[in-house]
């Protein structure tokens, strides 16, 4: 390639629409500042823009420049994957572009060492990456047709997500990776939530889950490892706070067009009486977000069977009024399709859980000495649960009777 084709591929480049927010990415940037002085620039100019560019690359985390074009290509965002995820068929004159642009970023994967070089008047040591031959154009177009689970932008990369405080949807970088094969019991109730969840991946009526239930026994631990189970599906998970419940209108208008399922969790809920969060959830619940948004279902957990705090004052009243009270509190339940409670364990199911546990950290105590260690522990704690049982687990663990060492 010649110092005249690598301009005119630098030109090509800048002339990027649908995939024009790629120009930002920090490699991209910087080989179109080493594209920008091949013809006419000194050599130290040049060779400096060269390094900068190769120093990026480095810093992504991969020294292939084929790999990481193919990721942010993906990856991106763009006007045409967002018209394929709401159902739309885009133009064909969007659709040619988009094959124009395609070829160009496969111009750039195919960039080698070599070829850049032939663009500087150097003979010293450059840093080099590896050539790697990647079919961009083949890959995006996949991606396209498997949208419908693999998603795009920020839900292409992640599959758990908060409300951060300015409402910005933001994703969990290192999310729990708890599985339900390392949850012990409560089979009954998790298989409750796959096939509710299971049916909002095909596209069925999906219910909006109350999951309730003493503090520790697992609820949101099942949550997420569903969500983990299912991911390869098309589920992400989006976690509201209480306070940010108002904001679900406008959640719900932006993941309506998203060809993606969602679960919005609200974890730990419950209500004062005069709490304007209540009248907000109500409402939505009331609205049936499921049926006006056919890919996002609400599951809550609470340790409240009926969400809001009673007190004595509640009940005070003639008949009429003390009736009143008592039933909105309860129809904030009755608004969820499906309500779930998770039994605080009994003794026997507590042990197979800490037996479990201890099994998986490769614990060396006899049963015996297990068990015995296990109910002591709970004395005081409120009593058995399968988060004693972890916390039990984790303590013997950093002990000295921890784990066998590897030989």
């Amino acid at each position: 390639m010649k110092r005249s084709d690598l301009s005119n591929l630098n030109i090509r480049l800048k002339s990027l629409a649908i995939f024009r927010a790629l120009l930002d990415d920090p490699v991209i940037s910087a080989l179109c500042g080493f594209l920008d002085c091949v013809e006419s620039a000194p050599a130290e100019q040049a060779v400096s823009r060269y390094a900068s560019f190769l120093s990026r690359l480095y810093c992504c985390g991969s020294d292939s420049l084929a790999e990481h074009i193919q990721k942010i290509t993906a990856d991106s965002e763009n006007a045409f994957i967002r018209l394929v995820g709401s159902g739309k068929t885009p133009s064909p004159e969007m659709t040619a572009c988009l094959n124009e642009e395609l070829n160009i970023l496969q111009s750039v994967a195919d960039l080698t060492p070599q070829t850049l070089r032939q663009g500087l008047d150097w003979d010293g040591f450059l840093p080099a990456f590896p050539p790697v031959q990647l079919d961009i154009p083949s890959y995006y177009r996949a991606r396209i047709r498997d949208i419908g689970k693999l998603g795009y932008g920020i839900y292409a990369q992640y599959r758990m997500f908060f409300l951060n405080p300015k409402g910005v949807i933001v994703p969990v970088r290192h999310p729990d990776s708890v599985t339900l094969a390392s949850l012990v019991d409560y089979r009954r109730e998790q298989q409750i939530i796959l096939d509710n969840t299971q049916a909002l991946l095909d596209g069925k009526p999906a219910a909006n889950i109350l999951l309730t239930g003493d503090a520790g026994t697992g609820k949101s631990s099942t949550v997420k490892a569903v969500v983990n189970e299912l991911y390869g599906k098309g589920l992400r998970i989006l976690e509201v706070r209480k306070e940010q419940l108002h904001q679900i209108p406008e959640i719900l208008d932006a993941l309506n067009t998203n060809p993606l399922k969602f679960i919005l969790f609200i974890d730990d809920l419950s209500f004062q009486r005069d709490d304007d969060n209540f009248s907000a959830l109500k409402a939505i619940l009331e609205g049936s977000v499921s049926a006006k948004s056919q890919n996002v279902v609400i599951y809550a957990t609470s340790n409240r069977r009926h969400l809001v705090k009673e007190s004595f004052s509640d009940r005070e009243g003639d008949d009429i009024h003390r009736n009143d009270t008592m039933q909105e509190i309860i129809s904030l339940s009755e608004r969820f399709g499906i309500q779930i409670t998770f039994q605080r364990p009994d003794k026997k199911t507590y042990l197979d859980i800490v037996h479990h546990l201890a099994r998986e950290r490769g614990l060396t105590l006899s049963s015996e000495e297990l068990d015995a260690g296990a109910e002591r522990f709970v004395l005081g704690r409120g009593g058995r649960s399968a988060r004693a049982a972890s916390q039990y687990v984790d303590s013997l663990t950093a002990s000295a009777k921890g784990p066998k060492q590897s030989e």
